[in-house]
């Protein structure tokens, strides 16, 4: 059995390869699997819609949208969940267990206990290394075959390449995602010619989503009644807040919150025009961030007229809320903004079109970070920043070798101590923009230091010409990284698989 996951902040989506179709997956209660863990006073584990029924129950601790956690997790973090603390990879592989577990009991996919799920599964296009690594290795864990992993609103372009095929022309050949899920925002602007999809490049804020438009309502809202609630009554109304905006429609015209969690027993009404104003800044905010997608590098005019686009495509749960909708067409024009008719299925249907071998479309992905690597310099009294592979360097499929780039140099210190760093961008040679640490890595360059604790050893100037260096770093379709670190005079080496510090 073929399925596109996405597994998202507020909802997990699942979309079938079906003989040139693609539907949502049902489940006993929805289209949907709520992206939602609980623990019970004496550590018991639930998820999904058990767990959001435990949010009624006394004594259990819900964690709602632990998937942003990935944004700064490695493979070491871990939560606080209830009474118990886990490590974030075995809660999401515990999860990715119980989603498996609904699609065979619970779903209409007609799963059997035996049955082989190839799954293609996806991360947001901002996101680390890491969460590519973790997402993939917790799906796999829990009992998946992850063949494809793809970013979210690279996933969503097909969808629109298989439902809009007719708009792309030679002239209008490039169609921008804009991708505004429960917890992230990306933008992709992606290169669309017969069935084969080129991502040209991505941008995005890995924190702005739905959760951020229910955490304004849930302020605007006790601002006007003036009271504090309990963690407990805040998650409670959080929820309320999330029910309510996903049911707005452009003519709705108060905004109607059930109290009840907090002790009351009359709504609060609130004017919808309040409601949007509260949003309204992190609406700008996510079109400001599609400004700097509207760039082609390959071209000698970068800059790509708004004239060439085939179409703004609208797609994440958080997208339906009708400010957003309101502002692009006010922004971009009506007669190019297109929604997607499943802004919370777009990206699971996209992915199930990846696994259609008929289907025929091709996808080639780029790097949506940059990843460097700080050194010493002068006997180490200063660091240098080096970028070793650049943002948008186009990445390997699945099952096809890893990016690869050797850098060969001769020694000037005895040591080399290389600190590893992933980034948004780069200015004035200077990483800048949500950095993340890699591990670091020492190795000696002076074969006098090889077998001693090279932690306590001092970086020195080498006396005469050092040995021959070659550095290979490698970078899979997974966003795993090796580097590998070779004394061509004597064949010494070291091969590190390095990932991201996670804190414990």
């Amino acid at each position: 059995m073929r399925l596109g996951i996405d597994f998202g902040t507020t909802h997990t989506v699942v979309a079938l390869v079906d003989r040139g179709n693609y539907p949502i997956v049902s489940f006993e209660h929805a289209d949907f699997v709520p992206s939602l863990a609980a623990a019970s006073a004496d550590g018991m584990l639930r998820f999904g819609a058990q767990a959001a029924a435990a949010a009624n129950e006394p004594g259990w601790t819900v964690l709602r949208s632990f998937k942003r956690l990935l944004v700064d997790a490695g493979p070491e973090t871990e939560v606080q969940l209830g009474p118990k603390r886990l490590k974030i990879k075995d809660l999401f592989t515990a999860f990715l267990a119980h989603l498996r577990d609904e699609l065979r009991l619970r779903s209409n996919a007609h799963l059997r206990e035996k049955d082989r799920i190839e799954a293609a599964v996806s991360v947001p296009a901002n996101a680390s290394s890491a969460q590519r690594f973790l997402t993939v290795d917790a799906f796999r864990r829990a009992g998946f075959d992850v063949v494809a992993l793809v970013n979210e609103p690279s996933a969503a372009g097909f969808e629109y390449a298989h439902r809009f095929r007719d708009t792309v022309t030679s002239k209008r050949e490039y169609v921008l995602v804009y991708d505004l899920g429960g917890g992230t925002f990306d933008a992709s602007l992606i290169k669309m010619e017969g069935k084969a999809n080129e991502v040209v490049t991505s941008s995005g804020v890995s924190r702005l989503g739905g959760d951020d438009f229910d955490a304004a309502i849930v302020e605007l809202a006790l601002k006007k009644l003036n009271v504090q609630p309990t963690p407990q009554e805040r998650f409670q109304l959080l929820e309320e807040c999330r029910i309510q905006k996903e049911g707005l429609n452009p003519n709705t015209r108060r905004f109607v919150l059930d109290l009840s969690a907090l002790g009351k027993r009359d709504p609060l009404v609130l004017p919808i025009d309040e409601v949007y104003e509260a949003c309204q800044p992190l609406v700008e905010e996510s079109v400001a961030a599609m400004e700097p997608v509207m760039r082609d590098p390959r071209r000698e005019e970068k800059d790509v007229d708004w004239a060439e686009l085939a179409g703004i495509y609208v797609v994440g749960g958080a997208s339906s809320f009708p400010a957003v909708y309101r502002a692009l067409r006010e922004r971009f024009g009506a007669h190019r903004v297109r929604r997607s008719p499943h802004p919370f299925g777009s990206t699971a249907i996209g992915l199930a079109i990846t696994l259609d071998l008929h289907a025929g479309y091709t996808l080639t992905e780029r790097l949506t970070r940059y990843f460097g690597v700080f050194r010493e310099a002068e006997r180490g009294s200063e660091v240098t920043f080096d970028v070793l592979i650049p943002k948008d360097s186009q990445l390997p499929g699945f099952g096809e070798p890893p990016l690869t780039i050797t850098r060969n140099y001769r020694a000037a210190h005895n040591l080399g101590h290389f600190r590893f760093v992933e980034c948004a961008r780069v200015e004035a040679g200077r990483p800048e923009g949500n950095l993340a640490l890699w591990d670091e890595v020492l190795f000696p360059f002076d074969p006098v230091l090889r077998g001693r604790d090279l932690a306590r050893v001092a970086v020195a100037r080498l006396p005469g010409e050092g040995p021959r260096i070659e550095e290979i770093v490698r970078c899979g379709a997974e966003g795993e990284l090796e580097v590998e670190l070779k004394n061509l005079d004597d064949g010494y080496h070291s091969s590190v698989r390095i990932g991201r510090r996670g804190a414990a």
